[in-house]
């Protein structure tokens, strides 16, 4: 594993958002497994909350389907997914929560959608994400 990779995964656990991340992957009924680039996969995430179909704790990437069925969808999704975990490194782990409400706030208020305005969404990349559709192309 690359260096950067490696110092992700152990800057997650210490700042705690993986051990977190971990914590809500069970409560929510999903079993998790070594993914790609230190990445830990959680799948079948059973709680409605937070509204999505994948999210990311730490270097917990949540899934509400197998990985395979939301990447067959969205072959994309995972590398969204893993820009939130250098979020979650580089906010220092739990602070991240309070900085993406506040930007999901912001978001619905200027655009009425909690990602388009969103600067973490945006970020990570909105297309990647399944926020936008790419247009169609002839």
């Amino acid at each position: 594993m690359e260096l950067r990779f490696h110092l992700r995964r152990v800057g997650n656990a210490i700042n705690l958002a993986t051990p977190f991340g971990l914590l809500v992957a069970r409560i929510g009924g999903a079993r998790w497994s070594g993914g790609p680039r230190g990445l830990l996969q959680a799948e079948g995430y059973r709680l409605g909350f937070p509204y999505a179909e994948a999210f990311t704790i730490g270097n917990v990437v949540i899934a509400r389907e197998s990985w395979d069925e939301q990447l067959r969808r969205n072959p994309r999704l995972l590398e969204h997914e893993e820009a939130h975990t250098w979020q979650w490194f580089y906010c220092l782990g739990l602070p991240f929560l309070l900085a993406y409400s506040a930007c999901l706030a912001w978001s619905m208020l200027r655009t009425g959608d909690r990602a388009l305005g969103n600067f973490f969404e945006r970020q990570a990349g909105l297309e990647s994400g399944g926020y936008i559709t790419p247009p169609a192309t002839d």
